[in-house]
Order: structure tokens, then C-alpha cells, then sequence
């Protein structure tokens, strides 16, 4: 059964915001109104964005690993608002990593799904308005963009992500990576992510085994690029 309802970008965007407190560093007192997140649905079957990427890996991405981090994530939410509550310093100081590793994971992921679109449904196909033009002027072209990418993704060490992003503050695109399950926001506080790929290897490893430049050179037939254009546009509506 095709699952088809998503969760709105405002609520992403809500909780992107309610845990960049966390990730820049922010009180207590923020901490306090972090709500515990939900396993979004896709917009698509597990099968179909194959032969770029199985059915086997999307559900096992989606069900087991995404899910995971939502379990740990709320888990944790509750064990700080318990150790707050008493005073538990201790506790709660430990129980931030947690929090930012498996938000982090949360919010990614919820991207992620969101940048990855079948084929018949316009995966793959290239930017268009402001978002294409913004890629020509800050990178010479989409495919240098693409290259660069796909370049930086795999020099990842170890598990992570590679991001398009718009830098609000200096208008324009960058490339980031991101180690782990830190989100984009990590790397600076005017970062918008419009495209982010996982690099972890539960991303690609039941299809593409440990060649992780094959995978990020066939993710691109089913990247969705429409998404990333709505929300440059979005945050850059004068562009």
C-alpha cells in the first residue's frame, strides 16, 4: 500500500526550530518546550524509487532506523523532564548528547525522505527559477554542483551526511557535510537545508555494499528537486 500522507513542513519546520535550541546551545528553559516527534509517512511506496534504491533498504531506512531514532529521542525527552524536575543535574547534562544524536536523526531523515521522489513523479529532473540560477551563478553549473556533492559525500569518514544548503545571511548555496546525525544547523545558525544525503552506510549497503560512490552517483536519477526548489524559494522569495 502506497504510503501517501506527509508530514507538513510546517511541523518539520517546527521541530527543526525546537531542536536547533538544543543544537546552538540555548537554556534549559527552551528545553523545556521540545515536543516528541512521530514517524512521518512517505509520500511514495518503499518500491518506488527503485532500481536506484530497493525496496528492502527504504522500509528497513524508514521503519527500522528512522523509527529508532523517534523511540530513543522521546525516550530521552522524557528521562529529562524526570531528572529536571529533581534537580538531576548530572543527568541532564548527560542526556543532551542523546537528545541532539537522535533528534538529529528525526529531522534528517524527515528531509531526506522529502528530497528522494520516483522517477514518474519528477525524480530526478533538473531545477528550475531561482533555485537553477542560483546553482549556475554560486557553482558554474548543476553538474559541477552535482560532482561536488557527490565528491564531498564520499569523503565522508564514517557515517554522515552531505548538504545543499542556502546561507541566508550571505545568500548564498553551500556544500556541508555533517558528521554522524548532526543536522545542518550544527555548522552555523543561518544554514537552510535544501538537500541533505545520508551517507550512512544502512543508507545503501544492502545494494551498493561498501561502494558508497555508486550510490551517491545514482541517487541523483531520483533526487527531488522540486522540493528544494520550493523552499529556496521560500526563504528567498525576492531571488
Amino acid at each position: 500500500m502506497a504510503l501517501r500522507s506527509l508530514a507538513t513542513r510546517t511541523a518539520l519546520g517546527a521541530a527543526v526550530k525546537a531542536d536547533s535550541n538544543l543544537f546552538l546551545g540555548l537554556g534549559l528553559s527552551q528545553l523545556r518546550g521540545l515536543k516528541t516527534f512521530s514517524l512521518p509517512d512517505l509520500a511514495y511506496d518503499y518500491s518506488a524509487l527503485e532500481p536506484v534504491i530497493s525496496a528492502e533498504i527504504m522500509q528497513l531506512h524508514h521503519q527500522k532506523h528512522h523509527q529508532t531514532y523517534i523511540t530513543n529521542y522521546n525516550k530521552s525527552l522524557e528521562l529529562l523532564n524526570e531528572a529536571m524536575n529533581k534537580g538531576d543535574s548530572a543527568s541532564v547534562v548527560k542526556l543532551q548528547s542523546a537528545i541532539k544524536f537522535n533528534g538529529g536523526g528525526h529531522i534528517n531523515h524527515s528531509i531526506f525522505w522529502k528530497n528522494l521522489a520516483p522517477v514518474r513523479e519528477g525524480g530526478g529532473e533538473p531545477p528550475h527559477g531561482s533555485l537553477g540560477w542560483a546553482i549556475d551563478e554560486d557553482f558554474g553549473s548543476l553538474e559541477k554542483l552535482i560532482q561536488k556533492i557527490s565528491t564531498e559525500g564520499a569523503a565522508v569518514q564514517g557515517s554522515g551526511w552531505v548538504w545543499l544548503g542556502l546561507d541566508k545571511e550571505a545568500k548564498k548555496l553551500v556544500v556541508e557535510t555533517t558528521a554522524n546525525q548532526d543536522p545542518l544547523v550544527t555548522k552555523g545558525p543561518t544554514l537552510v537545508p535544501l538537500l541533505g544525503i545520508d551517507v550512512w552506510e544502512h543508507a545503501y549497503y544492502l545494494q551498493y555494499k561498501n561502494v558508497r560512490p555508486d550510490y551517491l552517483k545514482n541517487i541523483w536519477k531520483v533526487i527531488n528537486w522540486k522540493y528544494a526548489s520550493e523552499v529556496y524559494a521560500n526563504e528567498c522569495p525576492s531571488a
